[in-house]
């Protein structure tokens, strides 16, 4: 049978090229809010740090209803570090629009995306984004998007893949480049056309595949997925099973059933073959088990999720000033909530170690694990962190190390610089190509020789570069790579920063803290252009006298100090440094905290 009633879709894209704002416009044309709604920017991002920083993190479902069609959608994110989210919704819908930057074109995370729904056979509709841009590209986008389809070994059917010229911010649609649009019809047209109709079996017994996860306080966990087979009943007797034998099979009951409605859910009593539902009422259901008829239990496959490459350790905050501002402290609760982080995370991998104090978590990047850091202290709790590290495995006997694929847009005037730090963090140039007045270099770099380089490349291209990367491979082990040509500045005692002390200290290299922060013995509060560590007394008091020279007494001006982000200090710590993270701050330490045993182990 065809459901002509429904389509499923996915907007997969590169990071910034305009999904959530497109489903905006999409969400307004289609009549899903009322007229006098007042609706935020980028609807879809509900989550308190995509909001902030303007990026997707986790796919969310929505639908429109458009000529008597219900079309589903899925945003899904654009960085490579969540990319687990997108090919695990892949499995729910039969085709995608792939956006891409009128601008930017094809870039690292959109090659990525488009192989993985090609491997799914998906159909796909070119969506060619921002062509209100000044500096849009739009002759040429289309002729790269199709190389793109021929490197990545595409069918003829789905070479022959509809193009459509949109403005997301502007809500337009054209199918001519030269042609502006009046609004996003000829998009609906081609989702209708192009993508095709949900083949199903409405009669045989029931079999649905859980893609994602979501919690409610009142009802506990709800899964989302696609029915593949039969009708959904609320109160239905069900059969959970895993086609990974991970879990053995065993029997539950459907408590409540949601139908996904525009923007929010509508509960129903009933659902049908190739529609995309929330159920709850399966305590301990997770992402990749199958719901079947007790009579009929055949468990779905579900898509191997690509390893993580970078890996990091947990642990108990063990510094002079623990326990002071978390909620949760102790070495249970960070476990038992890095273990409920797996439940709906799944690219990202926990392991204990050797001591019940220290965890081992391995993800697909640094804002990977650096988002869910934040998210970890804005629930309460206090840990600390190590540097990251690249995961190495031993293929054929081979040490190989995680390599990523670089591309990075410059103006000309940059390119020799980038080129000089690529070399000493042992990338290699694969291709350079001008693009109007700008280069567009692309290198496989170790994803180690990655890790501190941004702020540096933002440095170096005076804040106009773009830089993007994604996993390209495991090649053989490159050698090593300085990371770090700078020292770190060291607080010589604990007490409270002073002025007198902190303007003796900025002239020794960049502080990180300004005056009347809390500090501690081995805390590091700036850097050194020198390679060696330096401590520094910060808590100095200026000594008082009964006579006073003329100036003695002019106020102190202190630079402002460069207060750090996660993402930031964790490019920044060296092998010997931990990250301490609580609720209100960040702070960077060592991981011997008092002087002279740090300088005793440096020396032995």
């Amino acid at each position: 049978m065809v459901r002509n009633d429904l389509r499923n879709i996915a907007i997969i894209a590169h990071v910034d090229h305009g999904k959530t704002t497109l489903v905006d416009q999409m969400l307004k044309q289609a009549g899903t809010f009322r007229e006098n709604q007042v609706v935020e920017e980028r609807v879809m991002d509900s989550n308190d740090i995509e909001r902030e920083r303007g990026i997707t993190i986790l796919s969310k479902n929505t639908s429109v209803q458009y000529k008597g069609t219900k079309i589903n959608i899925v945003d899904t994110p654009g960085h490579a570090d969540f990319s687990g989210e997108v090919e695990r919704v892949l499995k729910m819908v039969d085709g995608v629009l792939l956006l891409v930057d009128a601008a930017e074109g094809p870039m690292p995370q959109t090659r990525f995306v488009l192989q993985k729904a090609l491997e799914f056979g998906h159909k796909i509709i070119i969506v060619v984004n921002k062509v209100d841009r000044p500096d849009a590209r739009l002759n040429e986008i289309g002729d790269e998007v199709l190389e793109l389809l021929l490197n990545l070994d595409a069918t003829d059917e789905q070479l022959d893949s509809p193009i459509v010229y949109c403005s997301g911010r502007a809500g337009t649609a054209s199918m001519s480049p030269n042609t502006e649009g009046a609004n996003l019809t000829p998009l609906f047209e081609q989702i209708l056309e192009h993508v095709p109709a949900p083949h199903v079996d409405a009669d045989g017994p029931m079999q649905m595949l859980v893609s994602s996860i979501d919690y409610n306080d009142y009802v506990g966990r709800i899964g989302i997925g696609r029915i593949e087979r039969g009708t959904v009943r609320v109160s239905q007797q069900v059969t959970v099973c895993d086609y990974h034998g991970h879990t053995t099979p065993y029997h539950a009951k459907l408590a409540t059933l949601y139908a996904i409605d525009g923007l929010g859910r509508t509960a129903v009593d009933h659902a049908d073959a190739g529609d995309i539902v929330c159920f709850s009422g399966i305590e301990n259901i997770t992402i990749g088990e199958t719901i079947c008829d007790p009579a009929n239990v055949q468990p779905l496959p579900f898509v191997k999720i690509s390893e993580p490459t970078v890996e990091m350790y947990f642990s108990v905050n063990d510094s002079p000033f623990a326990g002071r501002e978390g909620k949760f402290v102790t070495s249970r609760h960070l476990r038992d909530r890095l273990f409920r982080e797996l439940l709906k995370d799944v690219s990202l991998r926990v392991n204990e170690t050797e001591t019940t104090e220290s965890f081992r978590v391995c993800g697909r990047g640094e804002m990977h694990l650096s988002i869910l850091i934040e998210n970890l202290r804005r629930e309460g709790y206090e840990f600390q962190v190590g540097a990251p590290r690249a995961l190495i495995k031993e293929i054929d006997g081979v040490k190989c190390e995680p390599i990523e694929r670089m591309i990075a847009d410059v103006p000309q005037d940059a390119v020799g610089s980038v080129m000089e730090k690529m070399g000493s963090r042992k990338g290699e140039l694969v291709s350079m190509n001008p693009k109007g007045d700008r280069m567009r270099v692309e290198f496989l770099v170790p994803a180690r020789g990655l890790f501190g380089y941004r702020n540096e490349f933002l440095t170096d291209t005076r804040g106009e570069g773009v830089l993007s990367s994604v996993f390209h491979s495991y090649q053989p082990y490159r050698g090593e790579i300085q990371k770090r040509s700078t020292g770190s500045l060291i607080a010589f005692e604990t007490g409270e920063s002073i002025t007198y002390g902190l303007f003796n200290a900025q002239e020794r290299g960049t502080l990180f803290i300004g005056a009347g922060v809390q500090v501690y013995e081995g805390m590091v509060i700036g850097c050194t252009p020198k390679s060696e560590d330096m401590a520094v007394n910060v808590c100095k008091k200026k000594q008082l006298t009964n006579t006073r020279a003329s100036g003695s007494d002019d106020a102190l001006r202190l630079i402002p100090p460069h207060v750090m982000s996660i993402e930031e200090a964790l490019e920044f710590i060296k092998e010997d440094e931990l990250l301490e993270i609580t609720p209100k701050n960040v702070r960077i330490r060592k991981k011997i905290l008092n002087n002279q045993q740090r300088m005793k182990k440096l020396h032995s």
